[in-house]
């Protein structure tokens, strides 16, 4: 007799996991070239640099230019990776904050390869012998980068698990702000019948969703691109832990400083919260018609 609600039990879980999981990959798949732009504003410290963005455009003229289409793509593999595993997470724990703290024990090491393979500014050079052709340089692949990690940094919390406290907070605040608003927004604006204007429903309360949480979370999330990405002198470390990270970003260049990359951040999060619940929500919905 235990077997049926076993089963029963599996085949929901199983729904919800592959309905979110592909929620996920369209939404990585659609909104990474973002996600690299704002890690790169998020770990510049100095505007005149002569390195640092000056705008969105030109952070998007720039990558395209230096390093290509795939330039925008940097990192991607590591949250396809996780995205799995993420969603399985989310399955079983409980919603909002808890899901958040859960979820970022199981995603931190990708961030952290992931982190280091958008700052990576590798540019065309000129081919020996013919100065009119270029090549890009070489990428390190996701592994190779992960290993490298592992064997001069260790598994620990300045190794693969650097950042942990940072994307803690940030995964916590984002999700509690995100699903908290969402379903209570969603049951105070009633349902229409009409499949356009439901899907604009839907997807307007995603949008608002995400951005308001994307706004909220924001410092967390540039504290932990500071301490997983490049440090300003290479050897020493200068940004170690969320609050104080937070606090050094305050002092040495300022409040707005800790919310640099809002922008394509809300850019990513905004539409991307919308189009990742509305794709599971059609998803989950084919899966229970026809699974």
């Amino acid at each position: 007799m235990s077997a049926q609600p076993n089963a029963g039990f599996a085949r929901e879980a199983s729904r919800q996991i592959l309905a979110g999981g592909s929620a996920g990959l369209v939404e990585i798949c659609l909104m990474h070239p973002l996600d690299v732009v704002k890690t790169r504003f998020q770990i510049q410290r100095c505007a005149t640099d002569p390195n640092s963005y000056k705008s969105l455009g030109d952070s998007f003229r720039t990558i395209f230019r230096r390093e290509g289409l795939f330039g925008f793509y940097k990192g991607v593999l590591p949250p396809i990776l996780a995205e799995t595993p993420k969603r399985a997470v989310k399955t079983f724990a409980i919603a909002g904050l808890g899901s958040g703290l859960t979820e970022a024990i199981v995603v931190n090491p990708f961030e952290v390869v992931k982190v280091g393979l958008q700052a990576n500014r590798n540019k065309f050079t000129e081919v020996p012998g013919n100065p009119h052709e270029c090549a890009l340089q070489a990428q390190p692949s996701t592994m190779s980068y992960a290993r490298h990690i592992i064997k001069t940094e260790g598994l620990g919390l300045q190794g693969l698990n650097k950042g942990f406290t940072a994307t803690l907070g940030r995964h916590g605040v984002f999700n509690m702000v995100y699903f908290g608003f969402y379903y209570n927004v969603k049951n105070i604006i009633p349902v229409n019948k009409d499949p356009t204007l439901e899907f604009l429903r839907k997807f307007g309360i995603g949008l608002l969703s995400g951005t308001i949480a994307s706004v909220i979370n924001i410092p967390f999330d540039v504290a932990k691109s500071r301490i997983q990405g490049p440090q300003p002198v290479p050897g020493q470390i200068k940004y170690r832990t969320c609050f104080k990270t937070m606090a050094t970003v305050y002092q040495e260049e300022g409040f707005l400083a800790l919310y640099k990359g809002l922008l394509p951040k809300i850019m990513r999060l905004g539409p991307g919260g919308a189009v990742m619940l509305l794709v599971y929500e059609y998803t989950y919905s084919w899966l229970q018609k026809n699974w």
